[in-house]
């Protein structure tokens, strides 16, 4: 659906490139961007390999726009748009960083399983443009990482805390970045060291659970965008934290917001907090 511009309103359209462009997720931030007044599709990019000749938004589903997908992540940037949104590979993802730091465009990044090496890169990228770096751009799971915080706090030694999360069969990284995230959340506000204390797999004969323990464990089938809970499991009671994806669409919303957000911020690596406001 296209809206109508007023005369001289192109000139204030923010321009934005998505690169995995032919992919479930690159599909549906073009819809978002295209739906979203004030924002357009500068480019759509696709990594080296992919079936040349196709138009962005029939590979997104909205029929035809006069725009192909191309595999020349270069040229796109050399048109100088408002942002770019990634949502591809962390090593692809690493690279795009690179790219835009050289070509001064500020960079929104959906990927998940970053290694440490990766995380380094995408930050040193950082020191010269603006990138917002999130496992997870829903608005829900950002309030969900906040209040994992704030029961952790209150909690505290009292309580077990176990993660669970569930993926749809196709997801290639385990445990998702999101569950990461929300154990080095209830880590950082138990004073425990992510790098010793979570737990990412049990089995056989275990022995009693440490006190400092964090699990993390991972589910995988069927269609399942994404479900994730936190339990606090004390003496008598439990208290579960949970959120629940029903479709990619928040995802998409997420990026779209944090493109917005990111225009003329000094650079620097953020979050969807500091999208939101929450930190």
């Amino acid at each position: 659906m296209s809206c109508r511009l007023a005369p001289g309103e192109e000139e204030r359209m923010q321009s934005v490139v998505v690169t995995g462009a032919g992919g479930r997720m690159g599909g549906q931030i073009i819809r978002m961007i295209r739906a979203t007044p004030g924002l357009s599709v500068a480019a759509a990019v696709e990594r080296t390999g992919f079936p040349a000749g196709q138009d962005a938004g029939v590979a997104a589903g909205l029929g035809p726009i006069g725009l192909l997908i191309t595999t020349d992540l270069q040229a796109a940037l050399a048109g100088k748009p408002g942002a770019v949104v990634d949502f591809t590979h962390f090593e692809a993802s690493t690279a795009c960083a690179e790219a835009c730091a050289a070509a001064g465009v500020p960079l929104v990044i959906g990927s998940t399983g970053f290694t440490p090496e990766a995380r380094a890169r995408v930050a040193a990228a950082a020191r010269r443009i603006p990138i917002v770096l999130s496992p997870n751009m829903s608005v829900g799971v950002n309030v969900l990482f906040d209040l994992v915080k704030k029961a952790a706090a209150v909690l505290g030694e009292a309580y077990d805390v176990e993660i669970v999360e569930m993926h749809h069969k196709l997801k290639k990284d385990a445990p998702s970045g999101t569950a990461v995230r929300l154990a080095e959340v209830a880590a950082e506000a138990l004073g425990r060291d992510p790098r010793k204390d979570l737990r990412y797999e049990r089995a056989g004969m275990i022995g009693e659970r440490p006190a400092r323990e964090i699990g993390v464990q991972t589910l995988r089938g069927g269609d399942v965008v994404g479900e994730h809970t936190v339990f606090f499991a004390g003496m008598g009671e439990r208290l579960e934290l949970t959120h629940r994806a029903t479709s990619r669409e928040q995802f998409a919303r997420g990026a779209v917001r944090a493109a917005q957000w990111i225009a003329g911020r000094p650079a620097g690596l953020y979050d969807m907090h500091d999208v939101l406001g929450l930190r």
